[in-house]
């Protein structure tokens, strides 16, 4: 037993070994700590080194789900209603025109190069997602608390949620026209995925609002906060639920009813490094590099075409939205990340789509890998471009 479970530990420690290694450098340079981490995961998994054992799919998801959920957690908590009357106009125009633009240009794009309509929406529709962990790391990097990385933590809380009802609604008119679902069947369907995510970080929220933070005054124990990630994300999944959705709206409705807190997700703050920095090397060493290769002219014109979406409807939505013209280019720039998220709508799109699931997993995951590598260090010199004088500014919280 002890010989079987000596590689476990000595995994796990080596990880956060590198966590601190990614952290100590991007100290001390430009470098997002993200792309560090993932660096690190490709060099020694199995495109690299391959020093790195392969991770179950169980851990894998349950990672990946922890440390998303206590992401959306912390992306809820930024959208208080003082922040929603300041800057609710510029987030809800962003996020929506962003999605919006991804899906219609992407959609269209690889329409015109002559895929089939069906397949480039739902390509288009994967498209739309962005990779919250990274840039909620990178704006915590930056330390800088601006008007620029307050509206940015805005839009990724909820323009995944958009993503993500986008690709529900992208994935029932595909099967409405290969005869496969009716219209009745896609309301259904997105009322579920919309209201029931909702009601339930509402049913998580507002008895954690009340409950946290009674054993120590004004501050939330470490066990109820990570109580509240692990029920809320068990029962999404049990209800097949988005624990995304589910998340931020819990963290929305706590932070805004928890009169009694000084901080409310203190504890999650604290909590949620270790397991995004396990979440991010096993990610990296889980990428596929090799899927670079299989990309072509195809994949080119996805990764091309979803970058000049994400600038085309940042622009548009920092300009209906009233922020700055400085601003109004980097909002899409920092919105470049992608990786779990269009993973897993990935290979949904692929298990209702067999005929096209070889197509879509290799741009997708030959994308995530490009995204990913090169988003985050976008995202931090859009952040520092925004405003470039901002250099000291305490670390958002």
């Amino acid at each position: 037993m002890a010989q079987e479970l000596a590689p476990v530990f000595l995994m796990i420690g080596g990880i956060f070994g590198l966590g601190l290694l990614a952290d100590s450098i991007a100290r001390r340079t430009a470098l997002p700590r993200v792309s560090l981490l993932l660096l690190a995961g490709v060099l020694l998994g199995g495109a690299g080194l391959d020093l790195l054992p392969r991770p179950g799919e169980a851990l894998q998801n349950f990672l990946s789900t922890t440390a998303l959920t206590m992401v959306a957690f912390l992306l809820g908590s930024s959208l208080s209603f003082e922040t929603l009357r300041s800057r609710g106009r510029a987030i809800l125009a962003l996020s929506l025109a962003v999605v919006a633009v991804t899906l219609a240009l992407v959609a269209l794009g690889l329409w015109a190069m002559g895929l089939p309509l069906g397949l480039a929406l739902l390509l288009a529709a994967i498209a739309t997602a962005t990779d919250p962990a990274a840039v909620q790391d990178v704006i915590a990097q930056s330390r800088r608390d601006t008007r620029f990385t307050r509206t940015l933590a805005g839009i990724v809380a909820i323009d995944d949620a958009w993503g993500l009802i986008a690709f529900s609604l992208v994935v029932l008119v595909v099967q409405q026209m290969s005869g496969i679902a009716s219209g009745d069947e896609i309301a259904k369907h997105l009322a579920w995925e919309i209201l029931g995510s909702a009601l339930l970080g509402v049913a998580v929220g507002l008895p954690g609002a009340w409950l946290t933070g009674r054993i120590e005054d004004g501050e939330p124990l470490l066990i109820e906060g990570l109580a509240l990630v692990f029920l809320l994300s068990g029962a999404a999944m049990a209800l097949e639920l988005s624990y995304l959705i589910a998340g931020m709206t819990a963290g929305m409705v706590l932070v805004n009813s928890a009169r009694h807190h000084d901080r409310a997700f203190h504890e999650i703050e604290h909590a949620r490094w270790p397991f995004l920095v396990l979440f991010f090397v096993l990610a990296g060493a889980a990428l596929d590099v090799a899927a670079l290769a299989a990309l072509g002219l195809v994949g080119a014109a996805f990764i091309g075409l979803r970058v000049a979406a994400r600038i085309m409807g940042g622009w548009l939505g920092a300009a209906l939205g009233g922020t700055p013209g400085a601003e109004r280019p980097l909002y899409g720039v920092a919105l470049l990340p992608q990786a779990g998220v269009a993973v897993g709508t990935a290979l949904i799109a692929a298990q209702e789509f067999p005929q096209w699931g070889e197509t879509i997993m290799a741009l997708t995951i030959g994308a995530t890998v490009v995204f990913e590598l090169l988003g985050p260090p976008a995202a931090l010199w859009a952040i520092r471009r925004a405003d470039p004088a901002a250099r000291h500014d305490p670390p958002v919280r």
